[in-house]
């Protein structure tokens, strides 16, 4: 498997975050069992994860990209930024979300449960 220079596996265990966002409306949760995705249009769905891979040569907790055990290349990258909008509220947050289901890509906002 070839390596990709910037990122490393990060050793420690990850954190929790809850990520959500609209149009189309999706949300997500990590804790250590999984991640946890559901939309108003399809059941909820868990997968397991590998341990997540952080930035190299920054803080652990700036960027978390968590692969999916057995799942192809499905992923989620919290990235943690100045602020996120859902565009919906005037709620901001601390990390944006991608999640990549399949062939679909969802863009959002995270934050730390």
């Amino acid at each position: 498997m070839p390596r990709n220079s910037l990122v490393i596996a990060e050793t420690a265990n990850s954190e929790e975050f809850t990520a959500r966002g609209t149009e189309p409306f999706w949300s997500l949760s990590v804790t250590k069992r999984g991640i946890a995705y559901s939309s108003p249009d399809a059941p909820i769905q868990t997968f397991p994860y590998v341990t997540p891979l952080k930035a190299e040569g920054r803080p652990a907790n700036l960027l978390q990209v968590y692969r999916f055990k057995g799942r192809g290349n499905n992923i989620l990258i919290i990235k943690q930024v100045n602020t996120c909008s859902d565009g919906m509220s005037d709620k901001n947050y601390s990390y944006s979300a991608t999640f990549i289901l399949g062939n679909r890509v969802f863009d959002g906002c995270a934050q730390k449960k």
